[in-house]
């Protein structure tokens, strides 16, 4: 009889996918993140020193281990090959034998030397899908640049456009930033997951294929609509980048987003800010007026705003179908009642055994559950089991 867990993974969406990941960066190791939350066998073929990301920060206090690594490598495998030897290569190739995704971050200038080039890896392993997750991607002037997440976020546009809005007006003189965290790199391992299943699918029709994901074209889309506005002439800068009215406001106690883009929305926001004379008047009943005094009314607004708890604003917007959203830290996500009550976070093991929370993923089906915990591996704990 097949235990909870045996049951849960058979009905996972990926379940009984297997996935080879030899990556080092951020984008590769959440790509296969991904795809182990969806239930796929994640094997991670490291280095004998291990992959970078072991001791990339931040870290945990008590044991200096990687907390992003831990994050991105819980519920995986971990198995020690060195490329550079024939019994290296050996290794990969019984793995890959028995893989239906392979994820590889290597430049492009070193994969003949270890085993990776593309061709070779087509005709050996046919049914194979072989996903390249590099900064620019595998073909062209830059397929051998290397890039690291500020340079990411800058060739992509984003950069040239922070800070803006209200985060502009407190810091006129701030120099462009890049966004918190490994942004790039996880939109750059998200489009390659979805590349992955994309090609999996079609794989009993036309068999493997290699698939070239590029992590800057993954954060274009993220300023889309800055890029298309450059073929009607407008160049959108952090200065001039916000909201006609709306946007990010102080609140008594913090800060809170607000977007209002149809009439409805509009007349429920008049409703909250109880009904005052100025946004009563008629010419406001226009969108396009409202957009023409959009300084105006955000002063309205944050004169309001400045007077009231963000809890309180967020409250009585949802009532009203105003879209309204606070700024929270990190503790009240973790422990906020929606993201509990969603299941949204899950217990798992760190290496050295302790008890750790994550993030199941970004995602939730209705009827398909997901893999939530699991245990960081150990470098190399499943090297004796397929050695070759």
């Amino acid at each position: 009889m097949q235990s909870d867990d045996a049951l849960k993974s058979a009905s996972t969406p990926l379940a009984g996918i297997r996935v080879l990941e030899h990556c080092q960066s951020v984008a590769g190791a959440y790509a296969g993140r991904l795809l182990a939350a969806l239930g796929a066998e994640v094997i991670m073929l490291e280095s004998p020193t291990g992959c970078p990301l072991r001791f990339a920060p931040p870290w945990f206090d008590d044991s200096g281990e990687s907390a992003l690594f831990a994050y991105l490598a819980v519920g995986k495998q971990s198995v020690v090959a060195d490329l550079h030897t024939d019994q290296g290569r050996q290794i990969m190739a019984a793995q890959l034998g028995h893989c239906d995704i392979f994820l590889d971050d290597t430049p492009v200038r070193q994969r003949a030397l270890l085993g990776l080039d593309r061709e070779d890896l087509s005709k050996r392993f046919p049914q194979l899908v072989h996903v390249s997750i590099l900064p620019f991607g595998a073909v062209g002037p830059k397929a051998d640049w290397v890039a690291e997440e500020m340079n990411l976020l800058h060739a992509a546009g984003e950069g040239y456009l922070l800070p803006n809005g209200l985060s502009n007006e407190m810091f006129p003189d701030r120099a462009p930033l890049k966004i918190h965290g490994h942004f790039a790199g996880y939109q750059g391992g998200a489009t390659a997951a979805l590349a992955a299943m994309t090609a999996l699918w079609t794989v009993p029709a036309t068999g493997g294929q290699y698939v070239d994901v590029s992590v800057q074209d993954a954060m274009l889309l993220v300023g889309a609509f800055a890029v298309q506005r450059l073929g009607d002439g407008s160049v959108e800068h952090r200065a001039t980048r916000k909201f006609r009215y709306g946007g990010v406001f102080k609140t008594k106690d913090g800060y809170i987003e607000l977007l209002t883009l149809e009439d409805r929305q509009w007349n429920s926001l008049v409703e909250l800010l109880g009904r005052p004379a100025w946004a009563l008047e008629p010419a406001l009943n226009d969108p396009l007026e409202r957009s023409r005094r959009g300084d105006e009314i955000n002063a309205h607004i944050r004169a309001w705003m400045v007077l009231h708890n963000a809890e309180d604003i967020v409250r009585e917007a949802q009532k009203l179908g105003v879209p309204v959203g606070k700024y929270r830290t990190p503790l009240e996500v973790t422990q906020g009642e929606h993201e509990r009550d969603r299941g949204l976070f899950v217990e798992a093991i760190r290496e050295n055994g302790s008890p750790f929370e994550v993030l199941l993923a970004p995602f939730k089906f209705l009827c398909s559950p997901l893999m939530g915990g699991g245990k960081v591996p150990a470098l190399g704990e499943m090297t004796k089991e397929f050695r070759v």
